[in-house]
C-alpha cells in the first residue's frame, strides 16, 4: 500500500510494478446514454423529466443526523492544457459568483494542478502544484492523476474547511451549494452507469466477500463529493492503490474503461467502511437532465447537438451544438450562439452562464 508519509514524489519502481501493462481503454458515449434512455423509459413524466426521489439517505441512521453547517474547501484537479485551463477559469468565475450567496457554504478554492510545474493561471486561480505519475505511467488515462493528486495535496497543503469538495473542471455552480454530507457520512452524486451489482464478479477482485456485500460499494464516482478532509485523508491513499491495481487488471481495465477511477473510489471508501448519503439534485447533465431547478452543479460532459427545430441529434453534429471538445487547443469564443427555440431550458442555462463567464473574465481570449 502507498502511504501517507514521506510522499514528496512517488516512487518510479512500485508504480513501475503497480502499472506495467496498462493500456487505455476508450468509450462509446453514445452508447451509456443510449442505454440510459432505455433504462429510465419507464420512470419519465410527459414532459421528459425522469421522476425520481432527489435524496437518497445512506445508511439509515443519517435520517436524524443534523445537515452539517461547516465550510467545505472546494477543490478540483486539473492539468496545464488550454483544454484543461479554460474550464477552470469558467467554473472559479463561477465560484467566486455564488461563494457568499445565501444556502452557500464554500469556503476557500484550490485547483490542485497535478502538471508538477506552475502555469499562466497561478496568479488568476488559487492553485497547489503536485506531481503527475511518472511520465507514461497513466498509459493515456490521465485520470489516474486524480487519486495521486489528492493525496499528495492533503498531505502537504494547509487546509482550513473540516470538508472537502472534490469537483471537476467542467462544473458550473447554478445554485449556491450548502454542506450536502452528515457528519461522516458524504454526500456524493449517483452515476447511472457506475453499477457495482452487476458486475459483482469484477468488484469482488478488489472488495473480498468477507468486507460484505457488494451493495456496500456505493454508485457514485469521487465528484462530486463532499466529505470531512480526515475520512478523504483515509480514503485517498487505498483510492490510488485500488486504481492502480485495476488498470493493471486487463478484465477490470476493459470492463470499466473511461469510468475505472470512479470504481475505484468507490471500492476504496467502501473498504473504510464509509457510505455516501446519494443526492440526485447535487448536479445535472445536459442534455438528459431538462431543468435546473434546484439542482447546483451543471456538469457539462455531454455534448449538446440540434437542429433548427430545437431538436436533439446526439450523436450526429447538430447545426447548433455546444460541446466542451469543440475546444480542445483552446478557450470557446466569447458570445457563443443560444441554442434554438424548443432546446432544454438546462442547455439554455448552460450556454448563457458560459457567455456570461467568458464575458467579464479578464483577457479570456489569451
Amino acid at each position: 500500500m502507498i502511504g501517507r508519509k514521506n510522499m514528496g514524489r512517488p516512487s518510479p519502481v512500485l508504480l513501475v510494478l503497480l502499472v506495467l501493462g496498462f493500456f487505455f481503454a476508450t468509450y462509446n458515449l453514445l452508447t451509456i446514454v443510449m442505454h440510459h434512455k432505455a433504462s429510465s423509459s419507464e420512470n419519465l413524466s410527459a414532459d421528459g423529466l425522469k421522476l425520481v426521489e432527489p435524496v437518497r439517505l445512506m445508511p439509515e441512521e443519517t435520517k436524524t443526523d443534523e445537515i452539517s453547517k461547516s465550510k467545505y474547501h472546494v477543490a478540483l484537479t486539473a492539468t496545464d492544457a488550454p483544454y484543461s485551463q479554460w474550464q477552470c477559469r469558467i467554473m472559479y468565475y463561477w465560484y467566486k459568483v455564488m461563494k457568499d450567496k445565501p444556502g452557500s457554504d464554500m469556503g476557500k478554492f484550490t485547483r490542485v494542478l497535478h502538471s508538477g510545474t506552475p502555469d499562466n493561471l497561478m496568479e488568476e486561480i488559487p492553485s497547489f502544484v503536485v506531481d503527475p505519475l511518472p511520465q507514461g505511467l497513466d498509459r493515456g488515462y490521465i485520470v489516474l492523476n486524480r487519486p495521486w493528486a489528492f493525496v499528495q495535496w492533503l498531505e502537504k497543503a494547509t487546509i482550513e474547511e473540516e470538508y472537502i469538495l472534490m469537483a471537476e473542471p467542467d462544473h458550473i455552480f447554478a445554485n449556491p451549494l450548502p454542506n450536502l454530507a452528515k457528519g461522516n457520512h458524504p454526500a456524493a452524486y449517483p452515476f447511472f452507469y457506475i453499477k457495482p451489482a452487476e458486475n459483482e464478479k469484477i468488484i469482488r477482485k478488489f472488495y473480498p466477500e468477507e468486507n460484505g456485500p457488494v451493495n456496500n460499494v456505493d454508485p457514485i464516482g469521487n465528484s462530486p463529493v463532499i466529505i470531512k478532509k480526515s475520512i478523504l485523508e483515509e480514503i485517498a491513499p487505498t483510492w490510488v492503490n485500488v486504481s492502480l491495481r485495476m488498470k493493471d487488471d486487463p478484465e477490470t481495465d476493459k470492463a470499466f474503461g473511461w469510468v475505472l477511477e470512479m470504481y475505484a473510489y468507490a471500492v476504496a471508501s467502501a473498504l473504510h467502511g464509509v457510505r455516501h448519503i446519494l443526492r440526485k439534485d447535487f448536479m445535472l447533465q445536459p442534455p438528459w437532465d431538462l431543468e435546473v431547478g434546484k439542482r447546483f452543479i451543471i456538469h457539462y460532459t455531454y455534448g449538446c447537438d440540434y437542429n433548427l427545430k430545437g431538436e436533439l441529434t446526439y450523436g450526429k453534429i447538430g447545426e447548433w451544438r455546444f460541446d466542451k471538445r469543440s475546444y480542445l487547443s483552446g478557450p470557446p469564443p466569447k458570445n457563443l450562439s443560444l441554442p434554438p427555440p424548443g432546446v432544454p431550458e438546462s442547455v439554455v442555462r448552460l450556454v448563457t452562464m458560459v457567455n456570461e463567464a467568458t464575458a467579464n473574465i479578464p483577457g479570456w481570449e489569451t
